[in-house]
């Protein structure tokens, strides 16, 4: 099993679950001397459209990493770290990904040791992402930007295996597809945070079973026709709307 947490003092593990403290942010350092940013790549709103730019791992590590203060830096009051995103293609000229209609400053899980993108399989022991975070202003779509997910390896299909929601009056939900050809997403309401709150979500997937939690409060989410295609995590500001989003990471942590 191995731990890959972005910021920490101290770790302990009983059974399947680790506690760790949190260590101060440094608002002086890039997102990279705050954040174990090895497990990641970041899928950047601008470049070419299908193909926008994305900003390796290797690139992004250590206090002087890589960042940009449109779209991905560090926040100066607290040093959380901060996803932006314009709006649309046709409100704000920002690009998409091949497979997509909507703009993204989005990390997507790579192998720490290669940078690579990476996937693994919902049948093995433990996949499990915690997140916390503010969304300081939500896409003005219906169900709002979208701030983690699943996402089904890349040589099975283009399409996630759920995406969670936060939209503009707090509320969070989760879309599970529920065939991996994808477009026929089953919604499940998680309850609302209003905006400018810091909370926390988990994401897991493992033996078999994909559960949802908002502050601790967990749900089993049914899998559908899926059957367990390998995955990778992905977080950030996926944006749904034609307006800006806004979030600040504080914590991300990564089990495998």
């Amino acid at each position: 099993m191995a731990l890959i947490l972005t910021r920490i003092l101290g770790l302990s593990v009983l059974a399947s679950h680790a506690f760790w403290s949190v260590a101060a942010l440094n608002p002086s350092c890039a997102p990279g001397g705050n954040f174990d940013l090895s497990p990641w790549e970041l899928q950047l709103p601008i470049g070419s459209p299908g193909s926008p730019e994305t900003i390796s791992s290797a690139s992004l590590q250590g206090c002087s990493g890589w960042e940009n203060f449109d779209y991905f830096f560090t926040e100066s009051s607290d040093g959380a770290l901060v996803m932006k995103v314009d709006g649309s293609p046709a409100s704000s000229g920002c690009v998409t990904t091949p497979n997509s209609l909507h703009c993204r400053t989005e990390f997507r899980e790579v192998d720490p040791s290669t940078g690579s993108p990476t996937s693994w399989s919902p049948n093995a022991a433990t996949n499990r992402l915690i997140v916390e975070l503010v969304v300081t202003e939500a896409d003005n779509s219906e169900r709002g930007t979208v701030i983690g997910q699943i996402h089904i390896d890349d040589s099975i299909s283009s399409k996630p295996v759920c995406e969670l929601y936060y939209n503009s009056d707090g509320d969070i939900s989760i879309g599970v597809e529920q065939t991996r050809s994808g477009g026929d997403e089953i919604f499940t309401s998680l309850g609302n945070i209003p905006i400018g709150t810091v909370f926390t979500y988990e994401l897991e997937y493992y033996t078999g079973l994909l559960k949802v939690a908002i502050n601790g409060n967990f749900q089993t989410l049914d899998t559908y026709e899926l059957d367990a295609p390998n995955s990778y995590f992905k977080v950030g500001n996926y944006n749904q709307g034609s307006s800006q989003s806004d979030i600040h990471v504080f914590s991300i942590y990564l089990e495998h």
